[in-house]
């Protein structure tokens, strides 16, 4: 697993978003300007987050976006699966869009390497939550940072 921009800004949003009052409306143009993701972009983030349930979204004067529940309620493999779609880097091993292959029965790799692989990323997505990016939103971190430190295919 790889994290992508669009993963990066989600974080930074949901940093962002779980520093607000828990009663807050906030709109995209201030989520933008807080973190520096292009609103053209972030809305497409917030979309795809608000469909999953992540966060909450309201229209007309006085809306916008907040989280759906608490920050440690909310943890980070919910938030890739939101963005990105499965953890599992097989369709053969995924737990929630598994599709059947013909090896299965016997493949070692499948049955040692590349479901302990998923169980790895699963389990560290799960143990932290959006309460964890609150720290790094209420220091001031930017994740804009991390942009040239992902790494690319073939590198």
């Amino acid at each position: 697993m790889r994290l992508s921009a669009t993963d990066v800004y989600a974080f930074q949003a949901l940093g962002f978003l779980g520093a607000q009052e828990a009663d807050r409306w906030v709109s995209s143009e201030e989520i933008s300007d807080a973190t520096g993701v292009h609103r053209p972009y972030l809305v497409r983030i917030l979309a795809a987050l608000s469909a999953k349930g992540v966060i909450k979204s309201k229209k007309g004067i006085g809306g916008g976006y907040a989280l759906a529940r608490k920050p440690a309620l909310i943890s980070l493999c919910e938030v890739v699966r939101a963005i990105d779609g499965p953890v599992a880097p097989l369709s053969c091993i995924s737990l929630n869009w598994h599709e059947p292959c013909v090896e299965e029965d016997r493949c070692h790799a499948r049955a040692s390497i590349y479901k302990r692989m998923r169980d790895a990323m699963l389990g560290v997505l799960q143990e932290f939550s959006v309460a964890d990016l609150v720290v790094d939103a209420r220091q001031g971190v930017s994740y804009g940072h991390c942009l040239s430190h992902l790494l690319k295919p073939n590198a």
